[in-house]
C-alpha cells in the first residue's frame, strides 16, 4: 500500500575496534529514518544476538528509538546463537567465563560511538542490558559511555558497586524477587550503593524469576515484562528530556 510505514528495518553492521570489527543487529523505527529519534545499546544475555534480543531490539525500535545489539561473544564465537537448555546453556556458561568484562565494556562503548554516528548531533544514547548484559550496561553508565542505563537482571553487579559512585546519569534496575541467581540480599545490595545516586530507580517483581523478560524462556512473567517495559519506556523520555537541559 503507498505510504504504509515497514515494520522491520534491520540488517547486520560492522563496529570497528582496535582489536577487530564485530557484527551489531540495527534495527530502525518504522519510518526507516534516524532523523529526530534517540538511541538505544540494547546489551545481551549470555546467550549471543539470538532471535530474542534481535526481537527485543525490533520492540525497542517499534518504539520509535534507533537501536544497536553488539555481538559481545566475538572474539570467542562471533554470531552465535544459543538456546537456554541443555548443551546451549553450558556453552553459554564456558563464554561467558572467557569473556573479558574490560573488553566488554569497551566494545559496548565502541558499539555506542557507531550508534551516535547515525543519530543527529545531540542525541542521546541509552543502554538497556539482560543479565550479563545487565551488568555491562550499569558499567557503560558509571563509566559515562551513555546518558542512561536500564539493567535487568544484571548478573555480577554487586562485584562493582566501587563504580557506584560514578552512577551519575540516570540508571534503573529491574530484578525479580523469585531469582535465584541474584538474591534479595544481593539486590539489597546493589539499591544502598546507588539509593545516593541522582535519578536512580530500582524495581522488584515479586512473582517475577531471573529472565523473566524472555518471552523464549519458561522463566517469562508476561505482567513483569510489561510492566518493566512501560517503566523503561518512561524512564528513557524522561531521562533524555533531563539530560538536554
Amino acid at each position: 500500500m503507498d505510504g504504509a510505514i515497514s515494520v522491520s528495518n534491520s540488517q547486520w553492521i560492522k563496529v570497528e575496534t582496535v582489536d577487530g570489527a564485530f557484527d551489531a543487529y540495527l534495527a530502525l523505527p518504522p519510518t526507516g529514518k534516524t532523523a529526530n529519534a534517540q538511541g538505544v545499546v540494547l546489551v545481551q544475555e549470555i546467550f549471543g544476538v539470538n532471535e530474542h534480543i534481535r526481537g527485543v531490539a525490533d520492540q525497542y525500535a517499534m518504539d520509535g528509538y534507533v537501536v544497536l545489539a553488539p555481538d559481545i561473544f566475538w572474539r570467542a564465537a562471533p554470531r552465535i546463537e544459543l538456546g537456554y537448555a541443555g548443551e546451549d546453556l553450558s556453552r553459554a556458561m564456558e563464554l561467558r567465563k572467557s569473556v573479558d568484562v574490560e573488553k566488554a565494556v569497551k566494545d559496548v562503548g565502541a558499539t555506542v560511538k557507531a550508534l551516535r554516528s547515525k543519530l543527529d548531533a545531540g542525541a542521546k544514547v541509552a543502554a538497556i542490558g539482560y543479565c550479563f548484559g545487565g551488568l555491562l550496561s550499569y558499567l557503560s553508565a558509571a563509566r559515562g559511555q551513555v546518558d542512561a542505563a536500564v539493567p535487568y537482571y544484571g548478573g555480577g553487579i554487586h562485584n562493582y558497586l566501587s563504580e557506584a559512585a560514578n552512577l551519575n546519569v540516570p540508571t534503573q534496575f529491574h530484578y525479580g524477587a523469585l531469582d535465584s541467581h541474584i538474591t534479595p540480599d544481593i539486590v539489597t545490595q546493589v539499591s544502598d550503593a546507588v539509593k545516593s545516586r541522582p535519578n536512580t530507580e530500582v524495581f522488584v517483581y515479586p512473582q517475577a524469576d531471573h529472565g523473566f523478560n524472555c518471552w523464549a524462556r519458561g522463566a517469562y512473567h508476561q505482567p513483569s515484562a510489561a510492566l518493566a517495559h512501560g517503566r523503561a519506556l518512561e524512564f528513557l523520555v524522561k531521562s533524555f528530556a533531563k539530560s538536554s537541559l
